[in-house]
């Protein structure tokens, strides 16, 4: 396994695996018996980044999620694991009842939401401490400097390490920083967005969250704000777009555009050159690119995370970066 640094500060920052193991369906569609193989198997190759969030996977039964933690923390338990490994979880999309969703009734980002989930959090997943937390959704029904004071503040009494935040638009992010730095208190250092070869459309909207276009994909902007701010990572999410690199008919629906093709075929010819296969060419393409990205897999089954840990030690060549990086 390699590792690379998240996080900048002297007391929080961590080390963690190059590659990220979700853990959105574990305890729901993936049983018990199998999430702990995986995670084992996880832990045994070296890997210490572990993703989950307080509704995953509410979907999964139309409750409000929280069997991932639940199962992460009957795993820590059962295998006396401590804090060796980094759990990172999110608040902020969670139902606030049974038969809702995150884009009709969510718990938003208020102090007291924020204070509330991450205590329930941290007894879900047993620990007295969340490694790494996430702001998972936007709330702009609260100002956003009670979103930024009230992570800070749990931040500041020790309960929670780094912060992070995922699907907001940059100038959000950028704007909670500022007014975090302004108040002398812990600001987002890590950034999960779905990222991938693949270069969706950004203006296909979300109706749910998103009605200008989507904020979800790390695009241009956010790539470059990342080169701006060395002190920030991107966790890369869906980086195997939900096994649509080997099953086409998967492919979501903002990724049917002419420049898909290109970058499908330099992916394949990468793939025949290196012996590896597609998959492993996309994250060994996003572990070691100029910017620090991280990405975050999940997988249904020890197999399949034997095919990602592979690409941790695939190494392109940089003609076969440049390929990749060029098609289009």
């Amino acid at each position: 396994m390699k590792y690379r640094t998240i996080g900048t500060g002297p007391q929080t920052r961590r080390e963690v695996s190059v590659l990220a193991l979700g853990a959105m369906w574990f305890g729901s569609a993936t049983d018990e018996e199998t999430s702990f193989a995986v995670l084992d198997r996880y832990v045994e190759a070296g890997g210490n980044f572990i993703d989950t969030s307080d509704n995953y996977a509410f979907w999964a039964d139309g409750g409000q999620g929280g069997q991932s933690e639940e199962l992460l923390g009957r795993w820590r338990r059962s295998r006396g694991v401590g804090d060796e490994i980094v759990i990172a979880t999110k608040l902020g999309a969670r139902p606030l009842a049974p038969g809702t969703s995150y884009t009709d009734n969510p718990e938003g980002l208020s102090a007291k939401v924020i204070r509330e989930a991450a205590e329930r959090s941290r007894e879900r997943l047993g620990v007295a401490k969340l490694d790494l937390l996430y702001a998972h959704i936007e709330d702009h029904t609260v100002p956003l400097r009670e979103t930024v004071e009230g992570f800070g503040e749990l931040v500041a009494e020790g309960t929670v390490g780094l912060l992070g935040v995922s699907n907001h638009a940059v100038w959000r992010v950028e704007r909670a920083r500022a007014l975090a730095a302004e108040a002398g208190l812990a600001g987002y250092e890590v950034l999960q967005y779905a990222h991938t070869h693949l270069r969706p459309r950004f203006d296909v909207p979300d109706g749910g969250l998103f009605p200008d276009g989507t904020l979800g994909h790390a695009g241009a902007e956010l790539l470059s704000y990342l080169r701006a701010e060395p002190g920030l990572t991107l966790v890369a999410y869906s980086p195997l777009l939900k096994g649509a690199y080997t099953h086409p008919d998967r492919l979501p629906s903002d990724f049917d555009h002419p420049g898909t093709p290109a970058r499908l075929a330099v992916l394949r010819e990468v793939a025949r050159e290196t012996g590896a296969t597609v998959n492993q060419v996309v994250l060994a393409w996003q572990i070691g690119a100029e910017l620090p990205i991280v990405p975050l897999a999940g997988v249904s089954s020890v197999a399949q995370l034997e095919e990602n840990l592979a690409a941790v030690d695939l190494e392109l060549s940089a003609e076969q970066r440049a390929r990749l990086d060029a098609a289009h």
